[in-house]
């Protein structure tokens, strides 16, 4: 019969068996210092898209410019966004794997990003056919101040769909989504990384799609998304974090379709501190 009897303290046992206390202990040193490291990252990967982005215009429409330069400020920008709710996986796949391969950590790290930049590509294709079939028609006063509105509105309905619950909820448990999608071996490391980021993308999409209707070169919106992103992925209150970026969404898109002047951060092209040219959603 087992003893439910727990009389002996946890820390009595631990004085008793010192060399699993410091084994322990060196486990979470290891793991708080790769979330630093991966948080110092992301803090150096906004200051660099600062300083990308230094005197751009940051409203809706900006040219992406060329496609080399807009992938990597593209990669950069992805580092600077997603690190910080990305850590807890990463921290987590190094510890089960630390007496493997140091190196693992790093390629799922890669792997992710790799995920991040294939997204940007597409988004940089969809952009310039865009422009190229219905530029005049997405100009900021002509229909590009509705089509911003239109697609806040779906990022908002998006949020409460089953396939963005799916997502989050993998993005949500590290220890879920490792178990359940293991894999061994460098060429593990690379799958998991890119598995996770594919989750990543199908939680993440509809919001980074409200970026560029806000304006993808505003330091300003990065950070916002960038909030409700990890906000969402690490808040334990899954479903008022859910519902208020629903909510926050929503608004966005009423107030830029009605008062768009009244968005706090939001530069209207052809307004004061606007694109010069005064071209909208489309240049």
């Amino acid at each position: 019969m087992v003893s439910l009897d727990t009389g002996e303290s946890v820390s009595a046992q631990d004085r008793r068996n010192p060399d699993g206390l410091a084994e322990a202990f060196a486990a979470v040193r290891t793991r708080l210092g790769l979330i630093a490291l991966l948080l110092l990252l992301a803090g150096l990967a906004w200051w660099a898209t600062a300083n990308q982005m230094a005197g751009m215009d940051a409203g809706p429409g900006t040219d992406l410019g060329a496609l080399g330069w807009f992938i990597g400020v593209w990669v950069v920008m992805m580092a600077a966004m997603m690190f910080p709710s990305v850590a807890p996986t990463v921290a987590l796949y190094a510890r089960m794997t630390r007496l493997r391969s140091p190196v693992r950590p790093l390629l799922f790290a890669a792997a992710y990003l790799v995920v991040w930049a294939a997204v940007g590509l597409l988004s940089y294709g969809l952009f310039e056919l865009g422009k190229n079939w219905f530029g005049s028609q997405l100009a900021w006063n002509a229909g590009g101040r509705w089509f911003a509105a239109a697609v806040l509105a779906a990022a908002a309905v998006y949020e409460l769909t089953p396939l963005k619950n799916v997502c989050l909820s993998k993005c949500r448990s590290p220890l879920g989504f490792l178990l359940g999608s293991w894999r061994d071996g460098d060429a593990g490391a690379v799958e998991m990384g890119s598995r996770h980021a594919a989750w990543c993308v199908g939680c993440c999409w509809a919001l980074m799609a409200a970026l560029f209707a806000l304006g993808v070169m505003s330091i300003v919106w990065m950070a916002v998304v960038a909030a409700l992103i990890t906000a969402e992925k690490t808040i334990p209150w899954r479903r008022p974090v859910v519902w208020s970026t629903t909510a926050i969404l929503l608004t966005l898109a009423v107030m830029v379709a009605f008062a768009p002047h009244a968005v706090p951060g939001l530069v209207v092209p052809g307004s004061a501190g606007g694109a010069a040219s005064g071209m909208g959603m489309m240049p």
